[in-house]
């Protein structure tokens, strides 16, 4: 069997790393597959390794700009799809071409269109605003045709059917994996005795600046535990949205003038972002929109003691193995952060049972359990196909 894979309008972040790893674990004899093409812009097809069973396709012009690679997946991909010889699609983007010669899958991996509390925090007559207005269109396009649809958790699964008002044609739920150099095991949990405002207990959030993050309501408890006396720093680490950076930089700047405990670092290459986790004491996650917390999953390998968003699928995700609060009520973050800061029996144990729980999250199990999914959407439909033809 032959998969096309469309990675048309995966660039950066989430997922290209999904891809990547999803490439690199992949063993797709096992599922049937004899071949994969991966058609992606040259910035992408950087990133992924080279194997034997698979064959790179740059985009050329196309993939320089949104519209160049709009025409390409509805114009020229299926004619490519044709001539190759493909089974199958899978598009990891979550959008299909309108017209397709193919069964295909797709994968939803943005849950902001799909939930209009979330989106509704941008302007809405701003760039963003219309962003998350046409992706939920062309995304609950692709969902309702597609043969097959991954979800990253059953929190997004839900979420999405319920926007949609029907339930996908056939579905599963696949979670992330997480990368090994994450993995450390836990480090003793030293006493709040052992710190002070020279050498404090250091709060990581790691996530880009955005209006759904609540990086300022972090850094409000992280003020309100300070004026108590508490030894505590904040580690701001990701990149940003401006008008969430505005708001963010103006409440450090009326709450900590002297840049003594709120420290906005920016991005870290992902290439070392491993080493930022395992030089905290805790770690803090406000999210009120995930559709799979990649981040969360990074701190739990980690080993950190967690201060968690109830939101969403946080729960699912982290379960009872960390301590959870309102993002929108930095109220009950201090109250969160306080117990971890206070108890270090409870810190170990926290930070031992997350670390354990993300051992559940295997990119290798995620690489097996993607192509047997879209090698079995494949066969049905060609069974089906043979049906009718012998009707």
């Amino acid at each position: 069997m032959l998969v096309g894979i469309d990675a048309s309008n995966i660039r950066a972040g989430g997922g290209v790393t999904h891809l990547a790893m999803l490439l690199a674990e992949a063993e797709p004899e096992r599922a049937g597959i004899r071949r994969i093409i991966l058609w992606a812009t040259d910035q992408t097809l950087s990133r992924i390794s080279e194997r034997p069973w698979l064959e790179k396709r740059s985009l050329g012009w196309f993939g320089s700009n949104l519209i160049g690679r709009l025409l390409w997946q509805q114009g020229v991909l299926p004619g490519l799809l044709r001539r190759s010889g493909c089974r199958v699609l899978f598009s990891p983007g979550g959008t299909l071409p309108a017209r397709r010669p193919v069964p295909a899958v797709t994968m939803s991996q943005n849950l902001l269109p799909f939930e209009p509390a979330e989106a509704g925090r941008y302007s809405p007559f701003s760039r963003m605003r219309l962003k998350l207005r046409l992706l939920r269109i062309a995304q609950s396009a692709s969902i309702s045709r597609a043969d097959g649809v991954i979800f990253l958790s059953h929190y997004a699964r839900e979420a999405v059917e319920q926007a949609l008002g029907a339930p996908a044609r056939r579905a599963v739920v696949i979670p992330h994996g997480i990368e090994d150099r994450f993995r450390a095991t836990p480090r003793p949990a030293r006493p709040r005795g052992d710190f002070s405002n020279a050498k404090p207990f250091r709060l990581l959030y790691v996530s880009i600046v955005d209006l759904y993050k609540h990086q300022w309501h972090v850094a409000d408890a992280t003020a309100a535990l300070r004026r108590e006396g508490m030894p505590l720093a904040l580690d701001l680490v990701g990149p940003a949205y401006a008008p969430a950076a505005a708001r963010l930089l103006a409440m450090i700047a009326r709450l900590d003038s002297n840049q003594e405990f709120l420290f906005c670092r920016g991005p870290v290459d992902f290439e070392t972002l491993h080493k930022v986790y395992h030089q905290a004491d805790a770690f803090v996650f406000a999210s009120s929109c995930e559709n799979l917390p990649n981040i969360l999953l990074e701190a739990m390998a980690a080993g950190l003691p967690i201060a968690c968003s109830r939101r969403g699928p946080m729960p699912e995700v982290l379960g009872d193995a960390g301590l959870y609060f309102d993002p929108e009520r930095p109220a009950e973050i201090v109250i969160s952060i306080r117990a971890l800061f206070e108890n270090h029996a409870l810190r170990a144990r926290l930070a031992q049972a997350a670390w354990e729980r993300s051992r559940e999250y295997s990119w290798r199990e995620c690489a097996a359990s993607t192509l047997r999914f879209i090698a079995d959407v494949a066969a049905d439909a060609g069974n089906a196909a043979q049906r009718r033809a012998t009707v």
